[in-house]
Protein backbone atom coordinates (compact mmCIF):
# COMPACT_ATOMS: atom_id res chain seq x y z
CA UNK A 1 0.00 0.00 0.00
CA UNK A 2 1.07 3.20 -0.92
CA UNK A 3 2.23 6.16 1.96
CA UNK A 4 -0.34 8.25 0.50
CA UNK A 5 -3.25 5.48 0.79
CA UNK A 6 -2.15 4.81 4.41
CA UNK A 7 -2.68 8.25 5.28
CA UNK A 8 -6.10 8.24 4.09
CA UNK A 9 -7.04 5.28 5.76
CA UNK A 10 -5.13 5.98 9.08
CA UNK A 11 -7.02 9.45 9.68
CA UNK A 12 -10.33 7.64 8.48
CA UNK A 13 -9.60 4.62 10.66
CA UNK A 14 -9.34 7.40 13.32
CA UNK A 15 -12.40 8.91 12.39
CA UNK A 16 -14.46 5.67 12.79
CA UNK A 17 -12.48 4.31 16.52
CA UNK A 18 -13.78 8.19 18.02
CA UNK A 19 -17.01 6.79 16.97
CA UNK A 20 -17.21 4.29 19.19
CA UNK A 21 -15.32 1.56 17.06
CA UNK A 22 -18.81 -0.17 16.30
CA UNK A 23 -19.43 -2.55 13.60
CA UNK A 24 -19.85 -0.44 10.51
CA UNK A 25 -23.12 -0.08 9.25
CA UNK A 26 -23.77 -1.12 5.89
CA UNK A 27 -24.81 0.85 2.91
CA UNK A 28 -28.80 0.28 3.24
CA UNK A 29 -28.78 1.49 6.86
CA UNK A 30 -27.00 4.35 6.34
CA UNK A 31 -29.16 5.67 3.46
CA UNK A 32 -32.19 4.28 5.91
CA UNK A 33 -30.66 6.13 8.94
CA UNK A 34 -30.27 9.39 7.27
CA UNK A 35 -34.28 9.30 5.20
CA UNK A 36 -34.93 9.21 8.91
CA UNK A 37 -33.71 11.70 10.15
CA UNK A 38 -35.09 13.57 6.91
CA UNK A 39 -38.78 12.43 7.28
CA UNK A 40 -39.04 13.82 11.00
CA UNK A 41 -37.89 17.02 10.40
CA UNK A 42 -39.69 17.48 7.11
CA UNK A 43 -36.60 17.64 4.79
CA UNK A 44 -36.94 16.93 1.15
CA UNK A 45 -34.25 14.97 -0.88
CA UNK A 46 -33.02 16.60 -3.98
CA UNK A 47 -29.58 15.75 -6.50
CA UNK A 48 -27.79 18.43 -7.59
CA UNK A 49 -25.75 18.25 -10.82
CA UNK A 50 -22.68 20.89 -11.33
CA UNK A 51 -20.13 19.77 -14.35
CA UNK A 52 -18.76 15.92 -13.40
CA UNK A 53 -20.37 15.95 -9.79
CA UNK A 54 -23.90 15.28 -8.29
CA UNK A 55 -24.38 16.34 -4.52
CA UNK A 56 -27.23 14.91 -2.65
CA UNK A 57 -29.10 17.78 -1.05
CA UNK A 58 -31.51 17.26 2.13
CA UNK A 59 -33.94 21.15 2.55
CA UNK A 60 -36.61 22.05 3.99
CA UNK A 61 -37.33 25.62 2.62
CA UNK A 62 -40.96 27.55 4.58
CA UNK A 63 -40.12 31.16 4.04
CA UNK A 64 -38.90 32.67 1.34
CA UNK A 65 -36.17 35.93 1.37
CA UNK A 66 -34.90 34.72 4.74
CA UNK A 67 -31.18 33.79 5.15
CA UNK A 68 -30.36 29.91 4.23
CA UNK A 69 -28.65 27.63 6.60
CA UNK A 70 -26.17 25.46 4.74
CA UNK A 71 -24.66 22.32 6.45
CA UNK A 72 -21.58 20.56 4.89
CA UNK A 73 -21.56 17.04 5.62
CA UNK A 74 -17.69 15.83 6.66
CA UNK A 75 -15.35 13.39 4.98
CA UNK A 76 -17.87 10.16 5.66
CA UNK A 77 -16.53 6.15 5.65
CA UNK A 78 -13.59 6.58 3.05
CA UNK A 79 -11.92 3.14 3.40
CA UNK A 80 -13.03 -0.10 4.13
CA UNK A 81 -10.12 -1.76 5.53
CA UNK A 82 -6.38 -1.06 5.26
CA UNK A 83 -5.76 -1.83 1.91
CA UNK A 84 -9.66 -1.33 0.52
CA UNK A 85 -10.91 2.40 -0.69
CA UNK A 86 -14.79 2.34 0.37
CA UNK A 87 -17.19 2.01 -3.12
CA UNK A 88 -19.21 4.63 -0.99
CA UNK A 89 -18.32 7.41 1.22
CA UNK A 90 -21.47 7.65 3.21
CA UNK A 91 -21.18 8.49 6.80
CA UNK A 92 -21.67 5.51 9.22
CA UNK A 93 -24.13 7.97 11.39
CA UNK A 94 -26.48 10.96 10.03
CA UNK A 95 -24.50 13.45 12.88
CA UNK A 96 -24.82 16.31 10.31
CA UNK A 97 -28.07 16.19 8.82
CA UNK A 98 -29.44 15.55 12.54
CA UNK A 99 -27.42 18.77 13.42
CA UNK A 100 -29.01 20.58 10.26
CA UNK A 101 -32.51 19.28 11.79
CA UNK A 102 -32.02 20.54 14.88
CA UNK A 103 -31.45 24.21 13.67
CA UNK A 104 -34.90 26.24 13.39
CA UNK A 105 -34.09 28.75 10.63
CA UNK A 106 -36.80 28.91 7.90
CA UNK A 107 -34.73 27.59 5.70
CA UNK A 108 -31.75 24.91 6.23
CA UNK A 109 -30.03 22.51 3.91
CA UNK A 110 -27.72 19.66 4.28
CA UNK A 111 -25.33 19.12 1.49
CA UNK A 112 -23.31 15.86 1.34
CA UNK A 113 -20.02 15.42 -0.28
CA UNK A 114 -18.85 13.75 -3.58
CA UNK A 115 -20.57 10.34 -3.63
CA UNK A 116 -22.28 10.33 -0.46
CA UNK A 117 -25.85 8.98 -0.50
CA UNK A 118 -25.87 8.68 -4.26
CA UNK A 119 -28.93 8.44 -6.15
CA UNK A 120 -29.56 4.19 -6.44
CA UNK A 121 -26.77 3.99 -3.99
CA UNK A 122 -24.02 4.36 -6.15
CA UNK A 123 -21.14 7.10 -6.36
CA UNK A 124 -21.38 8.10 -9.67
CA UNK A 125 -18.17 10.11 -9.44
CA UNK A 126 -14.20 9.11 -9.12
CA UNK A 127 -13.31 7.60 -5.37
CA UNK A 128 -10.40 10.15 -5.59
CA UNK A 129 -13.06 12.90 -4.71
CA UNK A 130 -13.30 11.66 -1.29
CA UNK A 131 -9.29 10.38 -1.20
CA UNK A 132 -6.77 12.59 -2.49
CA UNK A 133 -9.01 15.36 -4.25
CA UNK A 134 -11.47 15.48 -1.45
CA UNK A 135 -10.74 19.51 -1.49
CA UNK A 136 -9.89 19.67 -5.08
CA UNK A 137 -10.84 22.71 -7.03
CA UNK A 138 -13.20 21.01 -9.26
CA UNK A 139 -15.22 20.04 -5.94
CA UNK A 140 -15.27 23.89 -4.80
CA UNK A 141 -16.89 24.57 -7.76
CA UNK A 142 -19.26 21.63 -7.81
CA UNK A 143 -20.00 23.02 -4.40
CA UNK A 144 -20.54 26.71 -4.72
CA UNK A 145 -22.47 25.94 -7.77
CA UNK A 146 -25.01 23.85 -5.59
CA UNK A 147 -25.07 26.42 -3.24
CA UNK A 148 -26.31 28.78 -6.00
CA UNK A 149 -29.14 26.12 -6.57
CA UNK A 150 -30.16 26.07 -3.12
CA UNK A 151 -30.11 29.66 -2.48
CA UNK A 152 -32.18 29.98 -5.57
CA UNK A 153 -34.55 27.57 -4.04
CA UNK A 154 -35.42 28.84 -1.46
CA UNK A 155 -35.31 33.05 -2.85
CA UNK A 156 -32.64 33.27 0.20
CA UNK A 157 -30.19 36.87 0.39
CA UNK A 158 -27.77 35.66 2.54
CA UNK A 159 -25.83 32.16 3.65
CA UNK A 160 -24.81 31.05 6.98
CA UNK A 161 -22.54 28.09 6.80
CA UNK A 162 -21.92 24.75 8.87
CA UNK A 163 -18.67 23.03 7.89
CA UNK A 164 -18.18 19.32 10.48
CA UNK A 165 -14.82 17.86 10.37
CA UNK A 166 -13.41 18.04 6.39
CA UNK A 167 -17.02 19.67 5.52
CA UNK A 168 -15.51 22.54 7.72
CA UNK A 169 -12.36 22.76 4.62
CA UNK A 170 -14.98 22.66 2.01
CA UNK A 171 -16.74 25.76 3.43
CA UNK A 172 -14.12 27.70 4.00
CA UNK A 173 -12.58 27.56 0.22
CA UNK A 174 -16.41 28.01 -1.02
CA UNK A 175 -16.94 30.84 1.26
CA UNK A 176 -13.96 32.53 0.08
CA UNK A 177 -15.20 32.45 -3.48
CA UNK A 178 -18.47 33.92 -2.65
CA UNK A 179 -19.79 37.25 -1.66
CA UNK A 180 -23.28 36.26 -0.05
CA UNK A 181 -22.67 34.71 2.77
CA UNK A 182 -23.18 36.01 6.23
CA UNK A 183 -21.97 33.74 8.35
CA UNK A 184 -19.39 30.48 9.13
CA UNK A 185 -19.51 27.76 11.81
CA UNK A 186 -17.21 25.15 12.17
CA UNK A 187 -17.71 21.68 14.12
CA UNK A 188 -14.59 20.09 14.87
CA UNK A 189 -13.26 21.57 11.63
CA UNK A 190 -10.55 20.31 10.07
CA UNK A 191 -9.06 23.98 9.08
CA UNK A 192 -5.56 23.09 8.06
CA UNK A 193 -5.23 19.96 6.27
CA UNK A 194 -1.68 19.40 5.97
CA UNK A 195 -1.26 20.36 9.70
CA UNK A 196 -3.72 17.41 10.63
CA UNK A 197 -1.49 15.00 8.40
CA UNK A 198 1.54 16.18 9.88
CA UNK A 199 -0.14 15.96 13.30
CA UNK A 200 -0.57 12.61 12.49
CA UNK A 201 2.08 11.88 10.86
CA UNK A 202 0.86 10.97 7.03
CA UNK A 203 1.28 12.33 3.70
CA UNK A 204 0.16 14.93 2.79
CA UNK A 205 -2.97 15.71 -0.40
CA UNK A 206 -1.19 17.03 -3.11
CA UNK A 207 -4.61 17.54 -5.24
CA UNK A 208 -6.50 19.32 -2.74
CA UNK A 209 -6.55 23.01 -1.83
CA UNK A 210 -5.54 24.31 2.13
CA UNK A 211 -8.67 26.33 3.87
CA UNK A 212 -5.21 27.61 5.42
CA UNK A 213 -4.43 29.59 1.73
CA UNK A 214 -7.58 31.11 1.98
CA UNK A 215 -8.34 32.50 5.61
CA UNK A 216 -7.68 36.06 4.70
CA UNK A 217 -10.15 36.22 1.96
CA UNK A 218 -12.54 35.48 5.10
CA UNK A 219 -11.00 38.14 7.17
CA UNK A 220 -14.30 39.97 7.14
CA UNK A 221 -16.74 37.54 7.42
CA UNK A 222 -18.35 36.37 10.93
CA UNK A 223 -17.34 33.50 12.66
CA UNK A 224 -17.03 30.77 15.22
CA UNK A 225 -15.56 28.00 15.57
CA UNK A 226 -16.84 24.78 18.06
CA UNK A 227 -14.04 22.52 19.11
CA UNK A 228 -14.38 19.65 21.24
CA UNK A 229 -12.42 19.32 24.36
CA UNK A 230 -11.97 15.67 23.99
CA UNK A 231 -11.16 15.43 20.26
CA UNK A 232 -8.33 13.33 19.27
CA UNK A 233 -8.99 13.60 15.33
CA UNK A 234 -8.43 17.19 14.85
CA UNK A 235 -6.13 19.74 17.83
CA UNK A 236 -8.35 21.73 19.17
CA UNK A 237 -5.79 24.36 18.92
CA UNK A 238 -5.85 24.48 15.01
CA UNK A 239 -8.81 26.98 14.96
CA UNK A 240 -6.66 29.32 17.18
CA UNK A 241 -4.40 29.00 14.02
CA UNK A 242 -6.80 29.60 11.70
CA UNK A 243 -8.36 32.70 13.52
CA UNK A 244 -4.31 34.27 13.31
CA UNK A 245 -3.73 33.96 9.63
CA UNK A 246 -7.69 35.09 9.18
CA UNK A 247 -5.90 38.45 11.05
CA UNK A 248 -7.88 37.78 14.54
CA UNK A 249 -6.03 39.17 17.65
CA UNK A 250 -7.73 36.87 20.00
CA UNK A 251 -9.64 33.45 20.09
CA UNK A 252 -13.13 35.14 20.66
CA UNK A 253 -14.40 33.19 18.10
CA UNK A 254 -13.32 29.87 19.44
CA UNK A 255 -15.98 28.32 21.40
CA UNK A 256 -14.24 24.89 23.10
CA UNK A 257 -17.08 22.37 24.45
CA UNK A 258 -15.99 20.34 26.77
CA UNK A 259 -16.05 16.90 26.73
CA UNK A 260 -16.82 16.69 23.04
CA UNK A 261 -14.76 14.18 21.04
CA UNK A 262 -14.68 14.44 17.11
CA UNK A 263 -18.11 13.06 16.80
CA UNK A 264 -19.96 13.01 20.30
CA UNK A 265 -21.41 15.87 22.60
CA UNK A 266 -22.57 18.30 19.79
CA UNK A 267 -26.18 16.57 19.14
CA UNK A 268 -26.98 16.89 22.65
CA UNK A 269 -25.63 20.98 23.14
CA UNK A 270 -26.07 22.09 18.83
CA UNK A 271 -29.10 24.30 19.78
CA UNK A 272 -27.13 26.17 22.85
CA UNK A 273 -24.39 26.23 20.37
CA UNK A 274 -26.49 28.22 17.41
CA UNK A 275 -27.38 31.13 19.57
CA UNK A 276 -23.53 31.85 20.43
CA UNK A 277 -23.15 34.83 18.02
CA UNK A 278 -20.66 34.92 15.65
CA UNK A 279 -17.54 36.90 16.40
Amino acid sequence: MSSKKAAFFFLSALLLCSAGCAAVFSQNDRYAAADRVADRAGFEKSFIRNSSLTLTAFTRFTKKGDPLHVYIEGDGQAWLSRTRLSDDPTPRTPLVLELAALDSASNVAYLARPGQYAANGVPDCDAAYWSEKRFAQEVVEAMNGALDELRRRAGAGAIHLVGYSGGAAVAVLAAARRSDVAGLRTVAGNLDPEAVNRYHHVSAMKDSLNPMDAAEKVRDLPQRHFVGSQDTVIPPGLARVFLKRVGCRDSSGITVVEGATHTRGWRERWRELLIIPLN
